[in-house]
């Protein structure tokens, strides 16, 4: 749960600074939990703190405060971050009345008092846990750790791993139309998630940029605009299994008029793909069943123009080779034929893939006595 609030934490963070319009970089897991960088140069490190099970609070032993002072003391002793740069502790718990970290949160802040507390702690308490913390606390003069005191902002009792989102829903709030909020921040975050295992992955280590976050925020909203839909590329790289769809009846309309493997392989991908896309639209209210249903009125229309045109061509006494030749020239115009659900929509797998769907209930077909030949497969449903 605290690597996910990490980068959940992260994006909230992200969003939040976007409309300031400076270039920024994030990290995760690098000189701290999220570090937030301008040209090159830490400027905040923040160490997040969740806790969902467990209660904790932020007293002045608490080891969350003891072993982050810890961190942030050594890390400064190097000196090899800038003078301006800022440490933040981002905690879930609360912080009790008059505990030193009450005294460097961002308002009415008082370091020299928060110094004082800090400092009777680690020469009083006799905890092992946060020994490391108390000498290295001790270790250095008063006006060294006065002057790492004005750098640290602690902020408590922030929203925990679930309930952040809504903090995430009300920074894109305005980035679309309110009925498509949730998928649309569903999507973003799929993207933000996907780019941090990049990230945490990556030998170079290569922060997130604050222009790849506006880029896919701006893409995402072309997508959600009423001539578009969401094209969510993760399911181009689900792998179906061919062998189960073998017995459909869309296979076994192209095993009908003898297509090649490859394309049989290529109808097969289509066909789940476009089944995927269409069900998260329908998941998402991005789509209603009348949408599916007139889209898929187009589409057999203008199948029926072309499968009538071959079909006259053939006459009644055709035989099979020519049979299987015009169900050819039907399937290659279902394969180069694009007829977009909405405007925007112009990826052709889920036009073909639309096809196959109907293919499968025998609503359109390519051989000319596809539905005298095929309908038993259908096992008593009924054929249109």
């Amino acid at each position: 749960m605290g690597y996910i609030y990490q980068c959940r934490y992260a994006l909230l963070l992200a969003l939040q600074r976007l409309p300031l319009g400076e270039p920024f970089q994030v990290s995760i897991e690098t000189l701290d939990d999220v570090v937030f960088e301008r040209q090159g140069a830490a400027t905040e490190l923040l160490q997040t703190k969740h806790h969902l099970e467990r209660q904790a609070n932020l007293t002045d032993a608490s080891p969350d405060l003891w072993k982050t002072l810890r961190i942030w003391i050594e890390q400064s002793a190097k000196r090899e971050l800038p003078t301006e740069t800022l440490f933040f502790l981002i905690t879930t718990a609360p912080i009790p009345e008059g505990a030193a970290a009450g005294y460097l949160k961002l308002d009415s802040r008082n370091e020299l008092t928060a110094l004082q507390r800090l400092k009777q702690t680690a020469q009083t308490s006799q905890s092992k846990e946060n020994r490391a913390g108390y000498d290295a606390f001790l270790g250095h003069p008063e006006n060294q750790l006065l002057a790492i005191l004005r750098s640290i902002v602690i902020i408590g009792s922030v929203s925990n791993v679930t309930a952040i989102e809504n903090d995430l829903r009300n920074a894109v709030f305005y980035a679309v139309r309110s009925q498509f909020l949730e998928p649309f921040l569903s999507r973003l975050e799929g993207w933000w998630l996907r780019r941090a295992i990049q990230h945490l992955s990556a030998d170079s280590v290569k922060p997130i940029l604050s222009e790849e976050l506006n880029a896919q925020i701006n893409d995402l909203r072309e997508q959600f605009k009423l001539d578009a839909l969401p094209i969510d590329e993760d399911i181009l790289d689900i792998e179906w299994d061919e062998a189960a769809a073998e017995s459909a009846v869309f296979v076994q309309q192209l095993h009908l008029i003898s297509i090649g493997r490859p394309r049989i392989r290529s109808a097969i991908r289509d066909y789940y793909r476009a089944y995927e896309q269409r069900s998260r639209w329908l998941r998402d209210k991005l789509l209603y069943i009348g949408d599916i249903s007139r889209y898929e009125k187009r589409l057999v229309e203008e199948w029926e123009l072309q499968f009538e045109r071959f079909r006259d061509q053939l006459g009644d006494a055709a035989a099979e080779d020519a049979k299987k030749r015009a169900a050819h020239d039907v399937y290659a115009w279902v394969e180069t034929y694009v007829n977009p659900i909405r405007p925007n929509v112009t990826q052709e797998y889920i036009c073909r893939g639309s096809y196959h769907i109907l293919a499968d209930d025998l609503k359109v077909g390519w051989h000319c006595d596809f539905k005298e030949r095929l309908a038993h497969l259908l096992e008593g449903k009924e054929v249109a």
